[in-house]
């Protein structure tokens, strides 16, 4: 590999360090990746092998990466994906919700839409996946509750495959509460909801 594009350096340093990987990198994320997708374009077409890592989960999967495997598709590069811990994936293995069936929402909408999107969820008969901030995940248990009502079974999972990992399954109404009794939130959470048809 002669380049490597990291999510943050100096996360990615302590696992490369570990094991004693020199690879030069450069960070690569959510507020430089449009001007960093030109420069990996241009290693690329320079005969250069490049990575890209992401701090956790999978690149591309609500994390920067989009951008940089279309453009090296476009330029007519080979595109390899090697598969790693994907929080969607691992919360809903974890949920004990149907997994045959599922739709990934990853972050509603902020305001434009999002009470649509919502009322169309709580119709939805897949088990479904949301992401949501820690600073944030208590308006959408409540408004969860609105349109799907108290007592959906869902997971949240909270820190995934790391060093805090928590997994909680119970009713909308009960995850809110337990969250609203903690001084603080902390950590990256997937909300693993059951579908509208679901009865354990």
């Amino acid at each position: 590999m002669s380049h490597l594009y990291c999510e943050d350096t100096r996360t990615s340093g302590v696992l490369l360090a570990h094991h004693g990987i020199a690879t030069p990198r450069s960070s690569f994320h959510q507020h430089n990746e449009h001007a960093k997708v030109r420069d990996l374009v241009r290693m690329l077409d320079g005969g250069s092998d490049v990575g890209l890592m992401s701090d956790a989960g999978t690149p591309g999967i609500s994390d920067p990466g989009f951008l940089a495997v279309r453009s090296a598709h476009q330029s007519g590069h080979a595109v390899c994906a090697l598969p790693g811990p994907s929080a969607a994936l691992t919360a809903l293995a974890a949920s004990g919700l149907p997994c045959d069936r599922f739709v990934f929402e990853g972050f509603l909408p902020p305001k434009k839409g999002r009470q649509t999107r919502l009322r169309e969820l709580a119709a939805e008969t897949r088990t479904i996946i949301l992401f949501e901030s820690p600073f944030r995940i208590v308006k959408l248990l409540e408004e969860l509750i609105v349109v799907m009502g108290p007592d959906r079974l869902a997971c949240l999972g909270r820190e995934l495959t790391k060093m805090f990992e928590e997994v909680r399954r119970a009713t909308l109404s009960d995850l809110m509460d337990s969250l609203r009794a903690r001084s603080a939130i902390k950590g990256e959470i997937v909300l693993v909801v059951a579908g509208s048809a679901y009865a354990e």
